[in-house]
């Protein structure tokens, strides 16, 4: 079985030069050391020297050389759209005071499901829907603390 060695950004590496891809929901997109099956159904252990939060676009290198697309599932959310920016701001406050991951656009909140949540939005004014769409929330702020941004492995470019 081929092992999938090293983690890239999604802009630091080759997307065209993909062989195949990882469709793997948000849960499943942060680990270290698991057996995988790729979009083609070749079982591939990621074998990361640290747990990595991969995201959507990002490249896994594959032991033989190869290249990996890493793709986020569709999975079940709810999209929060608010009447104005402030409004909108507001909501993205009470979401992270509750420590709840969100996918932050400029328009648009998105969480998991979570009926309470829900009610709260809609008691706030916010429209609410519930989507099928890939999750991708914001990172912590102290993701990169002590390595900066870019890759944290060693290899030749």
């Amino acid at each position: 079985m081929h092992r999938a060695i090293a983690h890239f950004n999604a802009t630091d590496w080759p997307s065209e030069q993909a062989a195949d891809g990882v469709t793997l929901a948000f849960d499943e997109r942060h680990r270290r050391r698991i057996r995988l099956h790729t979009d083609n159904g070749e079982a591939i252990l990621l074998d990361l020297p640290k747990a990595k939060a991969m995201a959507h676009g990002d490249g896994l290198r594959v032991s033989d050389g190869r290249w990996l697309a890493v793709r986020a599932a569709p999975e079940p959310l709810l999209e929060i759209r608010c009447a104005t920016p402030v409004a909108l701001q507001r909501m993205a406050w009470h979401l992270g005071n509750r420590h709840l991951p969100t996918d932050i656009a400029a328009d648009r909140l998105r969480i998991r499901p979570d009926h309470v949540i829900e009610a709260m939005a809609r008691a706030m004014g916010a429209q609410v829907e519930a989507i099928t769409a890939p999750f991708q929330p914001e990172g912590g702020a102290y993701e990169n603390a002590g390595g900066g941004p870019g890759h944290d492995h060693q290899h030749e470019h």
